[in-house]
């Protein structure tokens, strides 16, 4: 027979507060900062959210440093953001500068051209160029850039580039 003891009402809230904490990691990995703001918008109290968060970084389930790596990964592949975009966005998330500066080390400069040129010559593919639309062309694929976070000198170069090569390749 086992006795049924009433648990204490913090033991409950610490174990609410865990089951929303796998829910939520359940659907995708989050951030330390991601899930304490949703603890704190249920109304659980700091301390409660604190030890959930320890006990999850302690079996390896909540790992900034790691989500940011899978982040900038991810991110670049499939939308082609450059590193000032994907820093916006971890800092969003509420990763720390470290983390950050440490998750985007790997990508280079060379890199990160390579990246903006497949992303200005896919668009270019499309594109139905005339002689008058050149600077159109020119200013459309430079916002693209810059809005993925791609600097202005760099996105300016890979898309006069791209353009130049995409009109020899139309020329055979």
């Amino acid at each position: 027979m086992t006795s049924c003891q009433p648990q204490s009402t913090s033991e409950t809230r610490e174990e609410q507060a865990h089951a929303l904490c796998l829910r939520l990691l359940t659907a995708r990995s989050r951030t330390r900062s991601e899930l304490a703001g949703q603890l704190a918008k249920r109304g659980y109290p700091d301390d409660v959210a604190a030890t959930v968060l320890n006990r999850l970084a302690a079996v390896g389930l909540v790992d900034d440093a790691d989500f940011a790596e899978q982040w900038v990964r991810s991110r670049r592949a499939r939308a082609g953001k450059g590193k000032r975009a994907l820093a916006a966005e971890l800092r969003t998330k509420g990763v720390d500068d470290e983390l950050i500066a440490a998750a985007l080390d790997g990508i280079d400069a060379g890199a990160e051209r390579l990246r903006a040129e497949q992303l200005v010559e896919q668009k270019l593919r499309r594109e139905a160029l005339t002689d008058a639309d050149d600077t159109k062309v020119m200013r459309r694929l430079v916002g693209m850039l810059a809005r993925r976070g791609y600097n202005q000198s760099m996105a300016v170069a890979v898309v006069s580039d791209g353009l130049a090569a995409e009109r020899e390749r139309r020329k055979v």
